[in-house]
């Protein structure tokens, strides 16, 4: 096969990474480039893995789905919790099916978690016994975070300084971890990582102008409530799934509840669900502007060609590698 712009080249495979925050216009990029250059959108957000969050999450409607080929959107039920390291090998087999069928992978999301996991590598990192596991998450719902970070203290302090209480997940595989092998996580995540062979990646950061990303950030939730959030929500109710799950904590989800039940107006709700998405907002520019070493950033929000530079570097970096 003659190589094309997807293609492995001298045994390397090109991968085009795009991050930035929420209501940035990630995805309106990404499935712009992957219809132009013959690409395949590989989903990098920790929420949209899950099947049951359509709508609240934003993943890509059904139009954009007919544009390019998606993948890792909604492929966990919400009772899974997805871990940096399962989303990882699940994205490297994406990566490489994409590029064996001669098209360019480009990964998409805000989890900058995942996407450093990802163009880094991961520390090995300890396997944890279903019972450990069981009891850890017991003991979180007895005690509560507080509490569990406070003993958490006394055997990982660097971790439980860095961790607030609300950190549930977090809190309860530093504790299982600690348990399992009388290790502090702290001291697993500081061993060697190694990036993943044979792929380079060209990374693409979304920067926007802050009040403009708080203005989308504030349309895209009431939005999300007219196609049907509120209903989405409803049906995860259902499940009567632990409320520590990821899927359950997900931005507008707990304020969603609350209304269903009767605890809160709808006024409330969107007030709530608004302000947490811009706070989670401000978090995602902090960590992009200050963990990533981007090839080309975008200081606004995407709309249609908007720069049309970082399309022609990308064009370069596929066809020479250089960026």
């Amino acid at each position: 096969m003659e190589d094309g712009p997807g293609t492995i080249r001298d045994g390397t495979i090109r991968a085009i990474v795009i991050g930035g925050p929420t209501a940035s216009g990630k995805s309106a990029l990404a499935v712009d480039l992957a219809e132009e250059l013959g690409g395949t959108v590989i989903n990098a957000d920790s929420m949209q893995v899950y099947r049951e969050l359509d709508i609240i999450t934003a993943r890509p409607d059904p139009v954009d789905l007919e544009r390019a080929p998606h993948r890792l959107y909604g492929f966990l039920g919400a009772a899974e919790v997805c871990s940096a390291a399962l989303w990882r090998d699940h994205a490297l087999a994406e990566i490489h099916e994409a590029a064996k069928a001669g098209r360019v992978p480009i990964l998409c999301g805000g989890t900058g978690l995942y996407l450093r996991a990802l163009t880094h590598g991961l520390s090995e990192m300890p396997e944890v016994s279903p019972a450990v596991r069981a009891e850890a998450r017991a003991l979180h719902a007895e005690i509560g975070g507080a509490a569990l970070r406070q003993r958490l203290a006394k055997g990982d302090p660097v971790l439980a300084a860095r961790l607030h209480d609300g950190d549930s997940q977090r809190l309860i595989r530093a504790w299982e971890v600690l348990q399992e092998t009388g290790q502090p996580l702290s001291a697993w995540q500081e061993r060697p990582a190694e990036p993943p062979e044979g792929i380079d990646f060209f990374t693409v950061t979304l920067l926007p102008e802050r009040a403009s990303l708080y203005r989308s950030c504030d349309g895209r939730f009431e939005k999300m409530l007219e196609r049907g959030a509120l209903e989405e929500v409803e049906a995860l109710m259902a499940f009567d799934l632990d409320p520590a799950l990821p899927a359950m904590k997900a931005l507008g989800v707990p304020q969603l509840i609350e209304f269903i039940r009767g605890k809160a107006s709808r006024e409330e709700c969107v007030r709530i669900a608004q302000r947490d998405t811009r706070r989670y907002a401000k978090r995602q520019m902090t960590w992009f502007r200050n963990q990533v070493h981007a090839n080309s950033t975008l200081h606004e929000q995407y709309s249609e060609r908007s720069d049309e530079k970082i399309f022609n570097n990308i064009r370069q970096f596929l066809l020479t590698g250089h960026r």
